[in-house]
């Protein structure tokens, strides 16, 4: 929709959860331990756990659910299938060529499956939203739980790439794991498809559009989400120092916990700052951020990868947290500045138009 048109709050909070995203994910992409980190690298990795380890991602997930409801309420099953099957061609695109954490195709494939709660009520997909939530919660703590592992058994689950392995050669292998991330985006739903029910029943009560209605469920939100949602961020932090294969395992479960009471928070705390008279700016920086959200977390991907990869200067596996994140912060930044200048000119971003251009068959 035209800029004019748009809610600043859902992309205030896309924005935000986009910074999150990379600050997380450029572990993934540096290949560093995190039970290994000390000192400065430590508390870098503590802080990242407690605000945005699970926390942006979900908040990330909910605002793709609260577009996903707009969509099919604006134009009805065939466009919102269209759109989605694109994203998963883009996703499964960014997976094979870049970077094998995609979550586009994943949230892609959710968004199919979750055409089975789109006609619910707003009152019935929060109880889904809820119901699947713990569900899900209660599943990865429980079947992690049982694991007994000796200390030294911690694994990593970024890729194992060998010493100036090239680009073809990587590429080789990820193609050859299109079939398993097809797999792996199905599962994903499990996790998802709750955060879109919480997402979609926002978009219905009119929570992110009309903020001004709701100021006594942000300040709940805010106190709430953060008041629960901090304290388990801390168990996360401390689950993530520890070298067990078990401790590793619950720290997934820990991401789901900490990871939805925190994102509340977030939508509590920016809600009722863009209720001020003057809207801050940090708010308004963070909005432009967030309407270049596919063109951004796509740039992620080949500015990190380019960095960090053994085709380009192989610092894989040789930098720490701090040095990491602060690269992953930098990168943030720069694209939150570039987002101002290049919406003055263009209006759109350039994935955003492609996109766009193959869904409305217009620019």
């Amino acid at each position: 929709m035209a800029a004019q048109d748009r809610a600043l709050l859902p992309d205030a909070l896309r924005g935000l959860a986009l910074l999150g995203i990379v600050l997380i994910n450029v572990q993934d992409f540096a290949g560093f331990r995190v039970w290994e980190q000390q000192g400065l690298d430590r508390a870098v990795q503590v802080l990242t756990d407690v605000l945005f380890n699970g926390k942006a991602v979900a908040l990330f997930a909910m605002l793709f659910g609260w577009g996903a409801a707009g969509l099919w309420e604006r134009h009805g099953r065939g466009l919102y299938v269209r759109r989605h099957l694109l994203l998963l061609v883009i996703g499964l695109a960014h997976f094979t060529l870049l970077w094998h954490g995609d979550i586009i195709g994943g949230y892609a494939v959710s968004a199919l499956i979750f055409i089975l709660l789109l006609r619910r009520s707003a009152g019935a997909l929060l109880r889904w939203a809820w119901g699947l939530y713990l569900l899900g919660a209660l599943n990865l703590v429980v079947g992690y739980g049982l694991y007994r592992t000796a200390p030294g058994s911690r694994v990593l689950f970024s890729p194992d790439f060998a010493p100036h392995q090239s680009y073809a050669s990587i590429l080789a292998d990820r193609a050859a794991d299109l079939p398993y991330q097809l797999g792996s985006e199905v599962l994903l739903a499990s996790f998802t498809i709750p955060l879109f029910a919480f997402g979609a029943w926002a978009y219905r009560s009119g929570l992110l559009a009309r903020p001004a209605e709701h100021r006594p469920l942000l300040r709940r939100l805010l106190a709430w989400g953060f008041g629960l949602g901090l304290p388990l961020g801390l168990g996360l932090a401390y689950l993530n120092t520890l070298d067990t294969e078990q401790a590793g395992m619950l720290s997934e479960g820990m991401r789901v916990i900490s990871g939805l009471p925190v994102a509340f928070g977030y939508v509590g705390l920016f809600g009722l700052l863009s209720l001020q008279a003057r809207v801050p700016a940090l708010l308004a920086a963070l909005a432009r951020s967030g309407r270049l959200a596919l063109t951004h977390y796509i740039t992620q991907s080949l500015v990190l990868t380019l960095i960090f990869y053994p085709y380009t200067f192989g610092l894989y596996g040789q930098v720490h947290a701090a040095a990491a994140v602060g690269t992953a912060l930098l990168l943030a930044l720069a694209q939150i500045a570039f987002s101002a200048w290049y919406l003055r000119r263009y209006g759109r971003g350039p994935l955003e138009s492609l996109l766009r251009w193959a869904v409305y068959g217009r620019c």
